[in-house]
């Protein structure tokens, strides 16, 4: 298991917990990728892993995020934001909370697991991986879709070997908001992007060829994961029942990844400590999550 807990008093006041992720014991994971799979997420940007988690670890890890998700009353923490951004279309999109493992010590345990970042290091070609932030994605009844967008060009790093892995807490079909991918676009994406808003192809005036394509939609069981590359253009459909859709995303980075300019998740004293270019190398907040045998 990691290392006993620590705990971090940040300079916004905020206790966070801190990291060194160790091995940790094996869990009920279906962590071990085909040749197949490599090869789907190196063609699409996007795979699709069911059974990722059994019955028993899914139970743990509805329970371990539901708590984690209803005792936390901030979006990002030290943000001070009331728990949305104040937009009213964007605050029905989904329920957001960012980095529950710096809360909260069993999503710890869940985010900064070794054989997850192998995974996200292996579809990305990499020898060490970083954690950018995790974040619960809970789509209320009746919320609002998701509008095409493509992930790295909100975060403070540039890349294109960013990785998500997105684990379906419910049940995702079409009628609740399943993902939707555009295959192989990735490879086609600039850094240009838009914000998530109320026009759900807003993206096509920027990209419009994407605009006339047919899209993947991937639905997945309760426990079903799908990791996909950080330019890869997606969206999720709006929830058209009366029960929440839960899922939970972790984001890995490449190690080495430097400074945009972007604020994104850093906390206050760090993001006004940064220069453009300086390594996002910071222990405490985006520790190594797999780092390949023999890698320095």
């Amino acid at each position: 298991m990691l290392q006993s807990l620590r705990l971090h008093m940040s300079g916004d006041g905020h206790e966070y917990h801190t990291a060194k992720p160790t091995s940790l014991e094996k869990r009920h994971m279906n962590t071990d990728l085909t040749r197949e799979q490599v090869l789907q997420y190196e063609k699409f940007g996007f795979v699709k892993i069911e059974g990722f988690l059994d019955s028993d670890e899914l139970i743990h890890w509805q329970e371990t995020i539901d708590d984690a998700v209803n005792t936390r009353h901030e979006r990002i923490p030290g943000f001070n934001d009331g728990g949305g951004i104040g937009d009213e279309f964007y605050d029905n999109v989904f329920k957001q909370r960012v980095n529950l493992w710096k809360t909260n010590s069993s999503v710890k345990n869940l985010v900064l697991d070794q054989q997850i970042g192998r995974m996200a290091a292996t579809l990305e070609g990499l020898d060490v991986v970083r954690i950018w932030h995790d974040q619960a994605l809970y789509k209320g009844p009746w919320a609002n879709p998701t509008s095409w967008h493509i992930d790295n060009p909100y975060w403070s790093f540039t890349t294109r070997n960013a990785t998500t892995i997105w684990i379906a807490l419910d049940d995702t079909t079409i009628q609740n908001g399943a993902l939707y991918f555009l295959p192989g676009a990735q490879k086609e994406a600039t850094f240009d992007n838009v914000p998530i808003g109320e026009n759900v192809g807003s993206l096509f005036a920027v990209y419009e060829d994407w605009g006339r394509r047919s899209p993947t939609c991937v639905e997945m069981k309760a426990g079903d994961a799908s990791f996909h590359n950080g330019l890869a253009p997606h969206a999720a459909g709006p929830n058209m029942t009366p029960e929440f859709r839960r899922a939970f995303a972790i984001i890995f980075m490449p190690d080495g990844a430097t400074f945009n300019g972007q604020k994104n998740i850093l906390p206050d004293p760090y993001f006004k400590r940064l220069s453009i270019g300086d390594p996002l190398d910071n222990d405490d907040l985006n520790p190594v999550i797999y780092q390949k045998t023999g890698a320095t």
